[in-house]
Order: C-alpha cells, then structure tokens, then sequence
C-alpha cells in the first residue's frame, strides 16, 4: 500500500472509530472547516463544520446507550498529491449496550478530500440511497 492510500485508510478508520466511540470532536476532526455535506437525511445540505457538528451531536445523543458500527465495501479511492475523491457502500449497524446487532441500513458515501498540513481532511461529503420506482422509498439495504 503506497503512503497516499495508508494515509486516506486512516482517515476512514477515523471515521469508523470516532462514530463507534460517540466522539463529536474526534469525527469533526476529520472535516475541513469549510465543508459542505449533503446528507441522505431531512437536510439538503450543511454548510461548515460547526453546522455539520451540531447534527452530529444530535445523532449520536440519539443513540442512547446503543452505539454504531461502520463498515464499508466497494472502497474506491482516486487522487493526487493534494486531493483525493473515495466511494464507498457504507453499512451502519446499530449495536445493543450488550453488543448484539439490532438493526442496519446501507447507503452510499463519496468524500472529496484536500490535504491539510500533514493530514488529510474532507471537503465535501455526499450521502444517498436509491430510490424505488413503485413506492419513492430510499433503499437501505443493497442486495
């Protein structure tokens, strides 16, 4: 694996650590102060890390005692010296206090990263699932 790819690897086991532990600061870490999310829920879009934050305070208040688990297949990574592009499936699995699996849903992930200093940081992030043609439902589990 050559030092670009072992670098944006750390950046997705960040990602997976920080969301497992519940740790705000160390997942906004990962984002550049300017960045824009368009996420798959409610929102169309957030403009900047601390509007970013604030809905991930929110998720992970809303876990309870529960926490999550990501996983991530179909990892596709491009890029250069200073910017990198990643896709992903991405598989959220609800964890009990006890640590049995309760439920999941799969979506898809793009990040677009630039290099910050000495680490990367990410500088648009895009999440969706498909939708059903019948009944206009995102799909959250990919078969």
């Amino acid at each position: 694996m050559s030092d670009f790819d072992s670098q944006i690897m750390q950046v997705l086991e960040g990602y997976k650590a920080a969301v497992l532990a519940k740790d705000v600061d160390a997942f906004i870490k990962l984002y550049d102060q300017d960045v824009r999310v368009f996420d798959a829920w409610g929102t169309w879009s957030y403009q900047g890390a601390a509007a970013w934050r604030q809905i991930v305070q929110q998720w992970f208040a809303s876990l309870g005692e529960e926490s999550v688990a990501v996983s991530m297949e179909d990892v596709h990574v491009t890029g250069a010296k200073d910017m990198a592009v990643i896709s992903a499936m991405v598989t959220y699995a609800g964890i009990s206090s006890t640590g049995e699996r309760v439920r999941a849903m799969q979506n898809r992930l793009t990040w677009a990263m630039s290099r910050m200093g000495d680490s990367w940081g990410i500088v648009h992030e895009h999440t969706s699932a498909p939708i059903d043609f019948d009944d206009l439902k995102a799909i959250l589990e990919r078969n």
